[in-house]
């Protein structure tokens, strides 16, 4: 069994592309910028927020966090969105969710334009991915490619199952292994007999968010397994993923784990994402 590390791809990616910042900034005159809108204080956003700027600091990009209170209206939240959209020296933009109650995240997502849409949530970016046109791929699943890239796993006629639809991962996850000519099924809370379908997978993504959740029983011998969730176990306290690790261990070939695996790359693929931004929008 070997360990997919998330976190020394995501180091060896930031240090190329700290390189190549200082490169965009000697011809262009400018570093991209980015710019986080967080809305109140969930503990989980707050965390990936100070993650991202991180992120930036360390690559030398521009990083701005905008905050707002829970009670902010959505049509302030929109104005600022629109504002954003029309300066120039903004590149990116990002609006952390969830969102509270009172403001639709559709009508946020919409307004940011797709050209600086870092997320890859734009239903234009959506359709581009589904499309094969290009556009922003949403963080985690360029990530999961990355990540299975970076092992050297073969994709190309693997039977991959994904477990979770979610719009942010298991549905653009799916479409990427696709794109890599993998047989793809894809997994939720009402398939029938689970393990049985995903005994069958040379690999296997799990991103439904329920603590080690895939135990051995699910898992087929020399299986490639990806875990994407990031839980809290109730028992521990520590931050565990949708796999059972030590119950599945002996019975994979190649796993990542949490933390330290997919969640480094996810922000990592921001920043990416970012400086694609960046370029496009310089070169036209």
């Amino acid at each position: 069994m070997e360990i997919i590390s998330g976190k020394d791809l995501a180091k060896e990616k930031r240090a190329y592309m700290a390189e190549q910042v200082v490169k965009i900034n000697a011809e262009y005159g400018r570093v991209p910028h980015l710019v986080v809108i967080l809305v109140g204080d969930d503990p989980g956003s707050v965390s990936y927020v100070k993650g991202k700027a991180k992120a930036c600091d360390e690559i030398g990009i521009k990083n701005t966090t905008v905050l707002y209170d829970t009670s902010v209206s959505e049509e302030e939240l929109l104005n600022k969105i629109d504002e954003l959209n029309k300066d120039d020296l903004v590149d990116g933009i990002l609006v952390q969710l969830p969102l509270p109650k009172h403001i639709s995240k559709d009508k946020v997502i919409e307004k940011i334009l797709p050209e600086k849409d870092v997320d890859g949530f734009h239903p234009r970016n959506v359709a581009a991915l589904y499309l094969k046109k290009e556009g922003t791929i949403p963080c985690t699943p360029k990530g999961i490619i990355e990540l299975l890239d970076s092992a050297n796993i073969e994709i190309e006629g693997k039977r991959a199952v994904v477990i979770g639809r979610s719009d942010i991962v298991g549905m653009p996850v799916s479409k990427l292994l696709l794109d890599r000519n993998a047989t793809v099924t894809i997994t939720h809370s009402r398939t029938k007999d689970l393990a049985s379908v995903t005994k069958e997978a040379d690999i296997l993504v799990a991103a439904i968010g329920k603590a080690n959740f895939v135990t051995a029983n699910m898992v087929k011998e020399g299986a490639v397994v990806i875990d994407v969730g990031v839980n809290r176990n109730l028992e521990t306290g520590k931050l565990c993923g949708d796999v059972f690790f030590d119950d599945v261990k002996d019975k994979v070939s190649y796993i990542t784990k949490v933390p330290g695996g997919v969640g480094p790359m996810t922000i990592t693929c921001l920043m990416e994402n970012t400086i694609e931004c960046f370029l496009k929008r310089a070169k036209k």
